[in-house]
């Protein structure tokens, strides 16, 4: 295991296997060398992964089982060449990612982090807070419009909000508007959302163009990966003011992320918590032990990825 799962995952994964903790081993390169031809598997989490070198000093390698959505962290390609399987987690957190994605908007909007600070300050008898901005009413433009594009696009009914997407092509059973680029979406739009999967196809793909494109008025939220964005463009846009507002759950580097995104006043920062609840993250270790128990009892795996 490259790092640590919750308690309610660690005892079933301890009662049916043979864990190795990487993340505990004081030597980690003595563990591997100890360790090397035992391992058939990889547990590991979305943002860990799991390196070409990791791949390549386990000879009996089989799987990497994935907590989490994201794969762009494990060298997919050295295991395809290898022959090793790879699984993740999809659909069981699509809900509440696209969830935390309207309490994103409606946090940074509404001004909800610090109107609870401005209440707790004592300051209220004082003074009001400044004055939020509406969320209904307002276009919406989804950067990937895979499993989560497609549930933030749903929950953006119940807001009044209209929805535009951007992907490779367009969604041939979806009636919204299409735009075949960021930039293009972005000028559409008052709230741009980044669904897109990591990875570098993606990278920088929200880059100073597409924030020039979004404007001074403009929100942009982040519950996709720190990767699919210019981390360097983004910053200079919220500090000139060249965007509004920007809410971010994921960041380059995470969870040491640039010091400069903390001496801004115009963000809101996440942990990376869009899949954060019990539900979700129990049903997250629940297909990671299925998906592990069906390749070594020889079934067909349930959400390959390799």
């Amino acid at each position: 295991m490259v790092g640590a799962y919750p308690e309610w995952d660690m005892a079933p994964m301890e009662s049916t296997y043979t864990l190795h903790k990487l993340w505990l081993a004081e030597n980690k390169e003595a563990l591997l060398e100890r360790i090397s031809t035992l391992v058939r598997a990889i547990a590991t989490r979305g943002e860990l992964g799991a390196s070409s070198a990791l791949i390549d000093r386990l000879p009996r390698l089989e799987i990497i089982a994935c907590y989490g959505v994201g794969t762009d962290a494990i060298d997919l390609t050295r295991a395809s060449e290898r022959g090793v399987r790879v699984t993740n987690t999809p659909d069981v957190l699509t809900e509440d990612v696209a969830d935390f994605a309207f309490a994103l908007m409606l946090g940074s909007l509404r001004k909800v982090v610090a109107g609870d600070a401005h209440v707790r300050s004592g300051a209220w008898p004082k003074r009001n807070l400044p004055l939020g901005t509406s969320l209904h009413g307002k276009t919406l433009g989804i950067i990937g419009f895979g499993r989560i594009g497609r549930a933030v696009a749903c929950r953006a009914a119940g807001f009044d909000v209209t929805v535009a997407y951007c992907d490779l092509m367009p969604a041939l059973d979806s009636k919204l508007a299409y735009y075949p680029d960021p930039v293009s979406l972005a000028r559409a739009c008052d709230i741009l959302v980044a669904t897109v999967s990591g990875g570098e196809a993606t990278r920088n793909i929200v880059n100073a163009d597409v924030l020039a494109a979004l404007g001074p008025a403009g929100l942009f939220v982040n519950v996709a990966r720190g990767s699919v964005v210019d981390q360097d463009a983004l910053i200079a846009a919220l500090a000139e003011k060249r965007i509004a507002a920007a809410a971010l759950d994921v960041f380059w580097n995470e969870p040491n992320i640039d010091e400069r995104f903390l001496a801004l006043d115009n963000i809101l920062l996440e942990p990376h918590q869009s899949s954060g609840t019990v539900e979700t993250r129990k049903a997250m270790g629940q297909l990671v032990r299925d998906n592990l128990a069906a390749h070594f009892a020889g079934r067909p795996l349930l959400t390959p990825v390799v």
